[in-house]
């Protein structure tokens, strides 16, 4: 196992992140539309049809009834617990903002590198660490029958993703098998996985589970499809 830091191939290809970035751009730029175009009609509106009343004033028609009162004096003599609803339906549009900038943001920052046996993974807003060859790894493999020695896949069958749990801190990262446009990570970059995983590793029984990890990732390695 090599203690250069190694960049693994995750995350979307240089076209997905195209696409990618121009659809969350388009989501954020249809939520900030939202969110604007109440404020901006409410405005030109208020302009367009500007106080038409005789009146200047609630005090020149403090001698009228209520009902007699144009609807701008009915609203002030009312008091101020008249809400206008035209801002507060601009605020629907505030998810679509998030979610156009978290997308972005995932597809553009979404990283991983291996340095010995500490892998470090860089997600939409922040970066997990783990060490590999002490945490809990978990593949989540779905097991099925053995169709003879020279098979290449046997056992269990390893899903897009490992997941290597910190047992202090309880500190979890997802490990995606899949580059950028692969179907897998390359096999250089499995077989460092493999290593770093079984690192200093005890083999008396209490991480099987982990070296039954490292096999098939070795398996995966020598066959990729």
């Amino acid at each position: 196992m090599t203690h250069q830091e190694l960049r693994l191939s995750v995350g979307a290809s240089p076209a997905q992140r195209t696409v990618a970035v121009l659809s969350g751009v388009f989501v954020a730029t249809v939520g900030l539309a939202f969110v604007a175009l109440p404020l901006l009609a409410g405005g030109l509106l208020r302009r367009l049809t500007g106080p038409g009343d005789p009146f200047a004033s609630y005090e020149e028609a403090r001698d009228l009834p209520p009902g007699m009162l144009p609807p701008g004096l009915r609203d002030s003599a009312g008091g101020a617990d008249q809400s206008n609803p035209v801002p507060v339906v601009g605020l629907c549009g505030l998810p679509f903002v998030l979610l156009g900038v978290y997308l972005v943001l995932r597809v553009l920052r979404t990283a991983a590198w291996l340095d010995g046996s500490q892998v470090r993974v860089r997600g939409a807003f922040r970066t997990r660490s783990v060490d590999l060859a002490t945490a809990r790894i978990d593949a989540g493999g779905v097991p099925h029958r053995e169709v003879g020695d020279d098979a290449p896949m046997v056992g269990q069958r390893l899903r897009a993703a490992i997941t290597a749990t910190d047992r202090a801190s309880a500190r979890r990262v997802t490990i995606p098998l899949r580059g950028m446009g692969l179907d897998s990570l390359p096999p250089s970059e499995l077989r460092a996985l493999a290593d770093a995983i079984t690192t200093g590793r005890p083999t008396d029984g209490r991480d099987d589970g982990a070296h039954a990890v490292a096999v098939q990732l070795h398996r995966l390695a020598a066959h990729p499809r």
